[in-house]
């Protein structure tokens, strides 16, 4: 039988029930093939019977059957009787489907009362149904709840789910499965947890912690700044819940970030934060210990045990973050990510991350797409993060029609394949319910998930600010508000669910705690708590250059030969692409000691030589398996069937420590993680590229706020390795400068460390020094383009074998002192270009001196090599940045007119310019040349 069959769908049932009713009506009034494919499917009966014969390939999912309706039998009134009845249940399908989608827009989330206008398609009579089928019977077993109910039921039902203090958003989400689970968890239960005694009286306790701090710093500390919670108080409820259920069902550690509202409060009563130390830093009492260092105390971190009621036990770290809100966001991410991986938790079940948010910055930072861009990408992913939106309806001064063009301000999460779940802050039992739903479906599905917890900011931005300058409306309505305590407690007592004289008990308890924790704060013999640095940090130092050590890195020729070896092997039946295996010989051929070794030789021996002492490698970026310039392949790809293949494996192939991961197109985001995941890993080399070094001034604020100054802020430290290609070769302002400049602007205290090597050997011993010293700091590299493959950039094994990093380079000609007539100090590639126009000069009277570590800028070493140079000898900066960039104004800043005291100091350099390089690559070349023709010019 050539079958007519169509697939059926919402779209098509109609017009097959309609072509079945006309058959039934007149089999000759349909084509041919539908006529025998019905004959096919009635058996050649064309009566119609009572219902659908479950056989039926299009049955109806529900029947409308009145009390006492007559059962259609036969005749041609049935077919009408029938298709209105199908019509019906098409009607309601697309009802209850448009709650679905669309019942979060009445839903009662905001506590200050506003509402929105009823879609037309929530409304019956937008389907055309009438007063009378309200009370009609229909099957819903389908849609959650009780099997059987009139429209006016299944109406109520779906607005108690859809409509109250809960507004979900799900039917975006591809999958049907993950659809159907959150619409059955949610419909038949109503969205509405049930609580019992003790947990309600948990939540008041709760809300009683948060209200009476906020009362109490108002109180005592008048005037001054704690970007008060007062108005979101379910916050803290909220985080209780959701560290005791994660904590209960396997959860060991719990990474947080947030910015400064409330931040405070979550120190106090999540965080365990001691309040006499919070009050300390409120007197501001110890002056002498925070000269030039320190942080304002509402953007501190700190870390704590939390055991729950059922004695299991979670350590919680709240992340420290400056005032740029979002940016920490793929901070906590990397931290818990390097969680997993060293306690090899790699099905991500035993850590989660809580993500705090305020609603205008969700929206409005950018870095927020980027942290939810990198949920479900496999080098990124935890398991899940929980997002909670502290939604004050208000940024700063901002309303939400001035600050996103988006009805809320969580439609950026619906990139992900993910639930928002819209809940009205004063409902702590709606919060409750959010909660539990919200950690099932990341304990299920191991994704994302948001709640966007609607509140108000009962005070402006901060305490001394007149929130009604520029929200007056808002702000009559909230000062008559009553508190989420009161409301709740309101609620109990009705319920009798507790006693006033209880309720005041616990003010009571809580008021008390706080004023004597306020009387041991103001001690005169108060004994502050250091924060040393312990955990996996125990053994490792920060501080003041003169107390870091410079282990020795070489390793012996015969290991290095080895582990040459052992990262060009590859599978038997591995068909790697020509050029990549001409690189593999390359490679095996240097192991040999027959050809010199290149930098990407000498870095991935480096690499290995770490793993082969059991050190962790992480390593991403945008194209870091291949490498921006090819040098690298650390990642090769089978050449027929696309097949990937980690060389580096053939070390160890313990899961955990070979990770290196190509990068979304991400500058802020994927640095932060990998700062992030450095907090955690000091042990290990964790590192960062910029497909060209230029591009990091995308990530300036993780840079700024973090990187740089983290260990004066927040005492904490990381040793985190940026690699940024630089070197000005024609390619245009966009792809010559790291700028050098802004890291050297940065350096102070000893804080980081900026490199630029210009040897192979050199960046071999760079990388292990950074992870066998016990001294961390960032380190900051600026790498090489062209001298990638410069046929003078080359060392041999015995250089790696023997040493350490040197922090300069004497210049290899043997130069007897009374030849030289000046100094020449560069670093990087300019060095081989001097060198070449040296030459064919044939001159003999420039000495030529690399600086590979710019900060530490290394003085004592230059002051030795040079100090039997008499003063009047010049000595030449030369570089090849605008003397506006590069390292001049630092070296100029530092040493004045006279290098070391001693020598008249001169820049050579390109001159000022708003712009690093010329887009020219003739002009470049012109430039250049005039560069070095200047820099062997004697007065």
């Amino acid at each position: 039988m050539s079958s007519p069959v169509i697939p059926l769908n919402s779209q098509n049932l109609v017009f097959v029930e309609q072509l079945f009713s006309s058959y039934l009506i007149d089999r000759d009034s349909v084509s041919p093939e539908w006529r025998e494919y019905f004959d096919t499917v009635k058996n050649g009966d064309s009566r119609l019977t009572s219902g659908w014969s479950p056989e039926s390939p299009f049955p109806a999912r529900s029947m409308f059957n009145p009390p006492g309706a007559r059962t259609p039998t036969l005749g041609h009134e049935a077919p009408a009787s029938r298709l209105d009845e199908a019509s019906r249940q098409e009607r309601l399908d697309q009802l209850i489907r448009n709650y679905r989608v669309r019942g979060h827009i009445l839903a009662s989330i905001d506590p200050l009362g506003s509402t929105r206008s009823s879609p037309a398609e929530l409304d019956p009579a937008f389907y055309n149904f009438q007063e009378s089928d309200f009370d009609r019977d229909v099957s819903t077993s389908w849609v959650g709840g009780p099997a059987t109910r009139t429209l006016r039921g299944i109406i109520n039902w779906l607005k108690q789910t859809y409509c109250r203090s809960i507004g979900v958003q799900f039917m975006h989400i591809d999958s049907l499965q993950v659809r159907h689970w959150l619409a059955q968890r949610m419909e038949e239960s109503g969205n509405r947890i049930k609580l019992a005694r003790d947990e309600q009286i948990r939540i008041l306790q709760r809300l009683s912690d948060a209200v009476v701090f906020e009362e109490f710093l108002a109180k005592k500390f008048v005037g001054a700044k704690s970007f008060s919670l007062e108005g979101a108080e379910s916050l803290i409820p909220l985080l209780d819940m959701a560290i005791e259920k994660a904590g209960n069902e396997g959860v060991r550690e719990i990474v947080i970030g947030m910015a400064h509202r409330g931040r405070l409060n979550v120190l106090a009563n999540i965080m365990k934060k001691s309040p006499r130390t919070i009050f300390r830093e409120f007197d501001d009492a110890d002056p002498e210990l925070y000269i030039g260092r320190g942080d304002v105390k509402y953007h501190l971190g700190h870390s704590a045990n939390w055991e729950t009621s059922r004695g299991n036990s979670v350590h919680l770290s709240l992340c420290f973050n400056p005032s740029h809100l979002e940016f920490v966001n793929t901070v906590a991410l990397g931290r818990m990510r390097s969680k997993m991986d060293r306690y090899r938790d790699f099905k991500r079940e035993r850590g989660a991350t809580i993500l705090i948010h305020g609603d205008a910055a969700f929206a409005g930072e950018g870095i927020v797409q980027e942290t939810l861009n990198l949920s479900e990408l496999a080098g990124y992913r935890t398991g899940g993060t929980i997002h909670i939106i502290v939604n004050n309806q208000v940024g700063f001064t901002t309303t939400p029609k001035e600050g996103r063009s988006t009805t809320y301000a969580t439609d950026v999460a619906k990139m992900l394949q993910i639930p928002i779940f819209h809940v009205n802050g004063e409902d702590p039992e709606a919060v409750a319910q959010v909660v539990t739903l919200a950690l099932d479906f990341r304990k299920k599905f191991k994704r994302d998930v948001v709640i966007d917890m609607y509140c108000y900011r009962r005070r402006g931005h901060n305490e001394g600010d007149e929130p009604a300058f520029t929200q007056p409306v808002m702000y009559k309505e909230i000062r008559k508000h009553a508190t989420v305590y009161e409301g709740y407690l309101e609620r109990l007592l009705n319920l009798r669910g507790i006693t006033r004289d209880e309720a005041q008990r616990i003010e009571k308890e809580r008021r008390e705690r706080l004023e004597n924790e306020l009387s041991e704060a103001r001690r005169d013999d108060f004994i502050r708590c250091v924060d040393h640095w312990g955990g996996v940090w125990g053994g490792y130092q920060g501080g003041p250059a003169e107390e870091a050590d410079n282990p020795v890195t070489g390793v012996k020729r015969e290991k290095l030969t080895e582990l040459l070896n052992q990262v060009t092997r590859l599978p038997e039946d591995f068909k790697p692409h020509p050029k990549a295996k001409r690189l593999l010989e390359s490679r095996q051929a240097m192991a040999r000691g027959e050809e010199p070794l290149d930098w990407g030789g000498a870095e991935i021996m480096a690499l290995a030589s770490l793993l082969d002492e059991e050190r962790p490698l992480r390593m991403s970026g945008q194209d870091v398996r291949r490498g921006t310039f090819s040098h690298r392949h650390a990642v090769l790809y089978d050449n027929d069937t696309g097949k990937s293949f980690i060389t580096l494996k053939n070390i160890i192939d313990e899961r955990g420590y070979v990770n290196i991961h190509n990068s979304p197109l991400s500058e802020a985001g994927v640095l932060g993680f990998e700062y992030g995941y450095s907090l955690d890993c000091p042990e290990g080399l964790t590192i960062w590229e910029a497909q060209f070094g230029d591009f990091v001034n995308a990530a300036q604020v993780i840079i700024d706020q973090f990187i740089a100054s983290a260990e004066d802020k927040w005492n904490r430290l990381s040793s985190l390795v940026m690699l940024l290609p630089h070197g000005f070769e024609g390619q245009g302002p966009e792809h010559s400068s790291a700028r050098i400049e802004r890291f050297l602007n940065l350096a102070a205290e000893d804080n980081i460390q900026v490199c630029q090597p210009t040897t192979p050997a050199q960046m071999f011993h760079l990388l292990r020094r950074q992870v066998l010293r016990r001294w961390k700091k960032p380190l900051v590299v600026m790498t090489p383009k062209s001298l990638l493959r410069h046929k003078e950039c080359v060392s041999t094994l015995e250089d790696c074998a023997e040493g350490r990093f040197q922090e300069i380079l004497p210049d290899q000609l043997d130069l007897k002192t009374e030849e030289v007539k000046q100094i020449l100090l560069c670093t990087g590639k300019v060095y081989y270009e001097l060198i070449q126009r040296r030459e064919e000069l044939g001159i003999r009277h420039s000495m030529i001196v690399r600086v590979e570590q710019l900060y530490p800028f290394p003085t004592l070493q230059l002051e030795k090599l040079l100090a039997d140079f008499p003063a009047e000898i010049p000595v030449n900066w030369v570089q090849e940045e605008p003397s506006n960039m590069g390292a001049w104004g630092f070296l100029r800043i530092r040493f004045g007119e006279k290098f070391l005291g001693k020598f008249p100091f001169e820049r050579i350099s390109r001159p000022a310019s708003a712009s690093p390089a010329t887009g020219s690559s003739a002009t470049h070349k012109m430039e250049q040349d005039k560069l070095l023709t200047t820099a062997f010019e004697l007065e």
